[in-house]
């Protein structure tokens, strides 16, 4: 099974550098400063409020067992919703008149399978944005509750990915995004703003990535990306000469994977493998821990004309994105 943030639609490249997801400017304070991060976070939880107030009116305790999901499980997305809610009443007192008014969303679900597999992606990606933003808070009051905040998002995501029968935590750790990652994710559901709302945030050209065998899996997988190619002309930022890479957020880790085939319709990229121990240079293994991790979960695809090596990617060098992937195997 996978799943994409309604970002679904690769080749072979054999080698991939990964470096950490090193501190960039990326994640800076916007010019707001706390008050622009609380409105960003105001807004993903408008999202998040929304978006369950739609799932729990339009389908029933019956639909989601016949769907396959436990008995318990309409109460459970219920207690989901209410810390939602009480995410949004928080942070809009906290902010009093410079509260962002809430924007109007609309949701690509169709039953309630599709329903809860969205939960799981927009709860995984409001832990990423809050890990994201939280170097960039000044108000050690305020980084404290958006903590407490990442806390019970990280639980919810846990619970759907059970839910879904994916791996609650399939790694050591959670992938920090920047404000302008996030956001051209959160962009695609959202279908209008109140006049004169401003956020300093930029969505990027949209990015589908398509599995070539029906999953995706670290060292396996060959993604499209369809359309890309056009998308990245248009930016400006390329030219049909130019080298592409495609950018993998796993954890702490960026994965910097060349493109194929970039000068026809569908660029072309493998997901990742691990640096096994098998691969390690000491013959005696001495030096060996268990090699680099892989990929797994939710994990973010952008592309970008930065290598990893002379140059890392960051907002100024992507050129499309963010595409989602869940990383099965």
């Amino acid at each position: 099974m996978h799943r994409s943030l309604a970002l679904l639609a690769g080749c072979l490249v054999p080698l991939s550098v990964a470096t950490p997801l090193e501190k960039r400017n990326d994640f800076a304070a916007p010019p707001g400063g706390d008050v622009d991060i609380l409105n960003y976070a105001l807004t993903l939880e408008y999202l998040e409020r929304k978006f369950y107030q739609e799932g729990l009116q339009n389908y029933t305790e019956n639909d989601f067992t016949a769907a396959g999901f436990t008995q318990d499980f309409y109460t459970n997305l219920q207690k989901v919703y209410s810390d939602e809610m009480t995410h949004v009443t928080f942070l809009s007192a906290d902010l009093g008149a410079k509260a962002v008014a809430e924007p109007t969303f609309a949701f690509p679900v169709k039953d309630a399978r599709s329903f809860v597999s969205l939960a799981s992606v927009l709860e995984g990606v409001g832990v990423s944005a809050y890990l994201g933003a939280a170097s960039s808070i000044a108000n050690k009051d305020y980084l404290t509750a958006a903590a407490s905040i990442l806390a019970v998002e990280a639980r919810h995501a846990s619970y759907l990915r059970a839910a879904l029968g994916e791996k609650p935590f399939p790694g050591p750790f959670d992938t920090p995004l920047d404000f302008d990652q996030v956001y051209s994710m959160a962009a695609q559901f959202i279908t209008g703003v109140a006049p004169g709302t401003k956020l300093p945030f930029i969505a990027f050209p949209p990015l589908t990535a398509a599995p070539a065998n029906g999953g995706f899996c670290a060292g396996q997988t060959t993604l499209t990306f369809t359309g890309a190619q056009a998308q990245a002309l248009k930016s400006g930022k390329v030219t049909q000469d130019t080298k592409v890479y495609a950018v993998f957020y796993s954890g702490l880790q960026a994965f910097y994977v060349p493109v194929r085939e970039f000068r026809r319709v569908g660029i072309r990229t493998q997901v990742p493998a691990n640096r096994s121990i098998v691969d390690c240079e000491d013959p005696r293994r001495q030096l060996c821990h268990g090699g680099q991790p892989a990929p797994a979960g939710q994990t973010y695809v952008t592309l970008n004309t930065a290598d990893g090596k002379s140059a890392k990617a960051s907002d100024e060098n992507t050129i499309a994105g963010v595409a989602l992937l869940e990383v099965s195997c």
